[in-house]
C-alpha cells in the first residue's frame, strides 16, 4: 500500500470515527439534557475534557504514543482559546434565538475561508466555493428557523465565530508547524482546555439556566448518563483533532454539518423529535453541497500530487548536481463543537 492510500485511509477512518462518535454523543447528551433536567453543559464539557486528558495520560504510560514537548506558550494559548470559544458559543446560544444561533454555526465556515485567504494566502476554486454555498444554504433551511436578534447576543454570536475559526485554524498550524500529532497535541492542551471550562462553567451555566451544577440531585441514572458521555467525549475529541489535522478546519466544518443532518435524521427515526418536509429539503440540498465539495476535494488533492509527482524528477536531479546546494521539497496539503442545550432541534459534542 502506497503512503498516498495509507494517508487516504486515515482520513477516512477518522471522519467515520468523527462521525459515529459525534453522532452518539448528541444522543447521549440529549436524553441527559432533555429527559434528565442536566443543563449544565459547559460544566458537562469541563468534565469530557478532564476524562479526556486521564484516558490520554493512560495510553502514555502504556506507551501507546509518545509525549513531545513543544512551545509551552502556544499550546497554553489554544488551550485557553478553545476553552472560551466553547464557553462564548455556549452564551451565544443562551442570549440568541436557536435560529440566530444556528447562523452563528453556519457563519465558522466563510469566516474560516476569509482569514485563511488573508493569512494564509490559501486559495479556494471557484468549485469549492459554490459546494460550500450549497452547503450553507441547505443546512440553512433544514436548521435556522426564526431570527431574532439583540445587541448583547449579536456580540457574542461574533466573538464566538472568531475565536471558534481561530482555534479551529491554530489545530491544523500548529500540528503542521510543530511536526506533532493529532494526540499529542490534544494531550498537551487538554488540561489548559479542561481548567478553563471549569472554572467559568459553573458561573455560565448558572447564568444561563438560574440553577447550581452543585445542588443538582444525581441519580444513578443521571450517573450513568455523564459517565457514559464522557467516554464518548474521549473518541470525540480526538476524531475532531485527527481530522483537523488531516484535512483542514474548513473540512471539520463540512462534516460537522454533515453531523447536524444526521443528527436531525435520527432524532425523528429513534426519538420521534418534529420533523418537516422543510427538514427533508434542507438536508437533501446540503447533502449535495457535500457530495460536490468532496468531488472537487478530491478532483484538486489528485492534480496537487501529479504535479508533485511531475516535479519530483526535477527536484532529484537538482539534488544530484553537486554545484547546487540547498534544500527543496513539495508538499501536498488537501483542501478542505459544543452546542449546550437541547431545546427545539440543537446537537450538543464535546
Amino acid at each position: 500500500m502506497s503512503e498516498g492510500q495509507r494517508f487516504q485511509l486515515g482520513t477516512v477512518g477518522a471522519l467515520s470515527l468523527s462521525v459515529v462518535s459525534s453522532v452518539s454523543i448528541v444522543i447521549c447528551n440529549k436524553a441527559l439534557i432533555s429527559s434528565l433536567g442536566f443543563t449544565f453543559a459547559t460544566t458537562l464539557t469541563s468534565w469530557h475534557l478532564l476524562v479526556t486528558f486521564c484516558s490520554l495520560h493512560v495510553a502514555l504510560w502504556m506507551k501507546l504514543f509518545e509525549h513531545k514537548p513543544f512551545d509551552s506558550r502556544a499550546v497554553m494559548g489554544f488551550g485557553i482559546l478553545n476553552g472560551i470559544s466553547i464557553g462564548l458559543l455556549n452564551l451565544s446560544l443562551g442570549f440568541n434565538s436557536v435560529g440566530f444561533y444556528q447562523m452563528t454555526k453556519l457563519a465558522i465556515i466563510p469566516c474560516t475561508v476569509l482569514l485563511e485567504t488573508i493569512f494564509f494566502r490559501k486559495k479556494f476554486s471557484r468549485n469549492i466555493q459554490l459546494s460550500l454555498g450549497i452547503l450553507l444554504v441547505g443546512v440553512g433551511i433544514a436548521t435556522v428557523t426564526d431570527l431574532q436578534l439583540n445587541v448583547l447576543g449579536s456580540v457574542l454570536s461574533l466573538l464566538a465565530v472568531i475565536t471558534t475559526c481561530v482555534a479551529q485554524i491554530m489545530t491544523n498550524t500548529i500540528q503542521k508547524k510543530f511536526k506533532v500529532s493529532s494526540t499529542q497535541l490534544l494531550y498537551q492542551s487538554c488540561p489548559y482546555q479542561a481548567i478553563t471550562l471549569f472554572v467559568i462553567g459553573p458561573f455560565l451555566d448558572g447564568l444561563l439556566t438560574n440553577l447550581n451544577v452543585f445542588a443538582f440531585k444525581y441519580t444513578p441514572q443521571v450517573l450513568f448518563f455523564i459517565v457514559l458521555s464522557c467516554m464518548i467525549s474521549v473518541s470525540v475529541n480526538f476524531s475532531t483533532f485527527l481530522v483537523i489535522g488531516k484535512t483542514s478546519p474548513v473540512t471539520y466544518q463540512v462534516l460537522g454539518h454533515l453531523k447536524t443532518c444526521l443528527v436531525l435524521a435520527f432524532g425523528y427515526v429513534l426519538l420521534r423529535d418534529p420533523f418537516s418536509w422543510r427538514n427533508i429539503l434542507g438536508i437533501l440540498v446540503a447533502v449535495v453541497g457535500m457530495v460536490i465539495y468532496s468531488y472537487y476535494c478530491t478532483v484538486e488533492t489528485q492534480q496537487k500530487a501529479s504535479e508533485a509527482a511531475a516535479q519530483l524528477p526535477q527536484v532529484m536531479e537538482s539534488e544530484a548536481d553537486p554545484l547546487i546546494t540547498g534544500d527543496k521539497g513539495t508538499g501536498i496539503m488537501s483542501d478542505g463543537a459544543v452546542d449546550p442545550v437541547w431545546a427545539s432541534n440543537k446537537d450538543l459534542h464535546a
